[in-house]
């Protein structure tokens, strides 16, 4: 399996290099279907397009090769690459996305039980230094290591869907016909 830390280092360069955020870089899928999975997202729009991720994909795709051709191929067997926005519940990887985002309702699983449970749900408030704050319902504003957190994400709220609206719907002139039962 290849090491992720050493994928980000060669990575984020690259996303960055596009006028891209590096979100996450992740191995999922296991041996059977190892996926090398890349999110990244415009710094002023918090979103990728279909063409933004094509472009990345491409670029990535293009390094990864020369890697592979000069002998230094950070993968042992073949893996398919995903090039992707975070999506609307999208994960919390960097200290920033805490206040980024505050205001929004979040789950956070730390990496061990922190103050007797397992996860911490509610909105997020925001930052001080390495802490991240959280109105933990039931338990009322909580403070949390960044260190101590294992992984986190965005719950989907109508609050979050309408800050997350697309950035554009031009172009799309798909149009999707419903029949309703019993109208004639």
């Amino acid at each position: 399996m290849a090491d992720v830390a050493e994928l980000q280092k060669l990575i984020e360069p690259e996303v960055e290099a596009e006028g891209f955020a590096l979100v996450r870089v992740k191995m999922i899928g296991g041996t059977s279907d190892p996926t090398l999975q890349v999110m990244a997202e415009r710094p002023d729009t918090r979103q990728l397009t279909l063409e933004d991720c094509a472009r990345l994909s491409r670029r990535l795709s293009d390094r990864l090769d020369a890697l592979e051709a000069e002998g230094n191929d950070p993968f042992d067997e073949a893996y398919r690459l995903e090039v992707s926005s975070p999506g609307i519940d999208r994960p919390l990887t960097r200290l920033q996305d805490y206040d980024d985002w505050k205001g929004h309702e979040a789950r956070i699983h730390p990496h061990e039980p922190f103050q007797g449970r397992k996860q911490l749900s509610g909105d997020l408030i925001g930052v001080d230094g390495e802490t991240v704050r959280i109105d933990v319902k039931g338990l009322g504003e909580t403070a949390i290591p960044f260190a101590a957190i294992r992984n986190a994400k965005l719950l989907m709220t109508d609050r979050l869907i309408a800050a997350t609206a697309p950035l554009s719907a031009d172009g799309d002139d798909t149009e999707i016909e419903i029949e309703e039962e019993g109208q004639d």
